[in-house]
């Protein structure tokens, strides 16, 4: 038997018991180390998930790492105690968006870990092994946790297309937004300005690589070629638009802003384009995993705590609560 966090529906949670479950034909086992806890698991426990995003009673955890444990049938032996992360969006594989590296944009549907299927809040986890990335034997697995949301970086900054010489404005301050950061001052642009709600961040943004903080409200040092909005970005659309130059544009994460000012007349005549970021591909997983190997990607400064499996809804509560000095918290059964 094994243990894992149940959210059987909005609001109502427990920790289980549950047969272990052997991998089928190309499956792992995986043996989890550490969990990173989002937003978007609190908007699962409170019922905000969007229709269709969300299948309950489901095991939370969609920002795990661990150890292979077991393998299926046609799986090779080679990854057998082998420290990995794995994609947490599932798909065919083979349908036209899938050959394209557009998974998320699956024939078969949306399917995700965490969401509706079983996710990494439970002391194992059985996910198809090509979902994997392994990591080097030395690597640290609470700080691989952060890997998932450091390939949605990737995927955002691959996206936005910035070029040295532009400007970008991040809109939120937490863990998303200091990686995407990272990645964009790595990535060759040098006028970064990260637009956030807490002071004591700053000093955090500018070690990711920010070359400017400014507090939400305040004006920014001039109109922006890309502005990103996070999924923790307190801000209206009109903000939002009003931070870009004309022509310039605006990428949204899995967050979503209000729309009352995104009419079709004023993006139009500003020319302004939107491209939505919905989880990470394969490829900026990759990129990130890489990064993550080298050396080149830190992410154990975001880490600030760490509970429990039987912890779930007080480490939920510390996430949430907007508290000085809480950047991620981790869930770990081992803790």
């Amino acid at each position: 038997m094994t243990a894992a966090v149940l959210v059987t529906r909005p609001g109502e949670h427990r920790l289980i018991a549950r047969a272990d479950v052997s991998p089928s034909a190309g499956q792992a086992l995986v043996r989890v180390h550490s969990n990173g806890i989002c937003q978007s698991d609190a908007d699962l426990l409170r019922g905000a998930r969007p229709q269709g995003l969300v299948r309950y009673p489901v095991t939370p955890g969609h920002e795990w790492s661990g150890t292979v444990e077991r393998i299926g049938d046609g799986v090779s032996a080679d990854l057998l105690g082998r420290k990995v992360v794995g994609e947490s969006l599932r798909s065919c594989r083979v349908c036209e968006p899938c050959h394209a590296d557009r998974g998320t944009l699956c024939d078969e549907g949306y399917e995700e870990a965490g969401f509706t299927q079983p996710g990494g809040m439970a002391e194992t986890l059985v996910v198809p092994a090509h979902s994997l990335h392994v990591l080097p034997d030395h690597a640290d697995l609470a700080s691989a946790a952060l890997l998932e949301p450091a390939a949605l970086a990737v995927a955002v900054v691959l996206t936005a297309k910035a070029r040295p010489g532009e400007s970008v404005a991040v809109l939120g301050d937490g863990v998303l937004g200091l990686l995407i950061t990272h990645f964009l001052t790595t990535a060759g642009v040098r006028q970064v300005t990260v637009v956030g709600s807490r002071a004591e961040r700053s000093n955090m943004a500018h070690a990711f690589g920010t070359t400017a903080y400014a507090p939400f409200g305040e004006p920014l040092p001039g109109p922006c070629d890309v502005a990103i909005h996070t999924v923790d970005a307190r801000v209206t659309s009109s903000q939002m638009l009003s931070v870009l130059r004309e022509g310039g544009r605006l990428i949204c994460t899995s967050a979503s802003p209000s729309p009352e000012s995104l009419d079709v007349f004023t993006l139009v005549r500003r020319q302004i384009e939107i491209q939505p970021v919905l989880g990470a591909p394969s490829t900026a997983w990759s990129l990130a995993v890489r990064a993550f190997a080298e050396g080149r990607l830190e992410t154990h400064p975001l880490i600030t705590h760490t509970f429990s499996l039987d912890a779930y809804e007080q480490a939920l509560d510390l996430m949430t609560s907007g508290r000085p000095g809480v950047g991620k918290v981790l869930l770990s059964p081992g803790a």
